[in-house]
């Protein structure tokens, strides 16, 4: 199989389960945590779309998209490339609050149609390449990929069971 249709499948898979942990579910459903310092169901899909679009965006050597246009005030935060959620307190996380339900997967388009664009161009040698030197092994493409992919399906996973905690 070609690698670049292997990582397209791949990546094909988060925003489908992003979708179906947010459809239906207003903003304060949404922004409702199950627990006393849990991460709510907006957290995480921000969260998983600022992850991919932080990395993806220092892969290309790109401006992240969280940096264009609105996003940040859409969702009611400053508009920090560092901020991507790791380490959030959760003060932090009740912060990450959507105007509307759909920004948070017309962010997650936006970020997925770069990502998509870059793995249709990837070839096997590619993934070889050395991306973070701060690890030792140094991270290749190919270790950062999927990194970033498991990243983000556990967040999905995790958002559909906190929608099922909160019995939606």
């Amino acid at each position: 199989m070609d690698i670049s249709l292997l990582l397209l499948e791949l990546y094909g898979r988060i925003p489908p389960l992003a979708r179906q942990a947010i459809d239906g579910i207003d903003v304060d459903r949404l922004t409702e945590s199950p627990s006393p310092g849990a991460n709510t169901i907006a957290w995480l899909v921000w969260h998983l779309s600022r992850v991919q679009d932080h990395h993806v965006a220092e892969l290309l050597g790109a401006d992240q998209i969280w940096m264009d246009g609105d996003w940040a005030r859409w969702f009611g935060l400053d508009p920090d490339p560092s901020n991507t959620g790791y380490g959030h307190s959760a003060e932090e996380v009740l912060s990450v609050r959507p105007e509307r339900a759909d920004v948070l997967l017309e962010y997650l388009d936006a970020v997925d149609r770069r990502t998509q664009a870059m793995l249709r161009e990837l070839t096997p040698g590619d993934l070889d390449r050395i991306v973070d030197r701060r690890w030792d092994p140094p991270v290749t493409l190919g270790v950062r990929l999927v990194s970033v992919a498991d990243d983000n399906l556990q967040h999905a996973g995790q958002a559909a069971y906190v929608r099922g905690l909160l019995g939606i």
